[in-house]
């Protein structure tokens, strides 16, 4: 099982790169069981939605 370290750094690498097989699992399973990282991961989403609503001018 992914530490929240471990899952965190993993969302930010998802980023840059597309996770392996065994990363996306193990990523999804931590986030099924730990409250503080599925909102960590929500909140990242949101984010990156609204930077590119800005980026495309389209605004918030």
């Amino acid at each position: 099982m992914l530490s929240c370290k471990q899952a965190t750094e993993l969302m930010s690498q998802e980023q840059d790169r597309r996770l392996t097989l065994v990363e996306r699992i193990g990523l999804r399973l931590h986030v099924m069981i730990c409250s503080a990282c599925a909102s960590y991961r929500a909140q990242m989403a949101f984010l990156r939605q609204a930077c590119r609503r800005l980026g495309s001018g389209g605004g918030l």
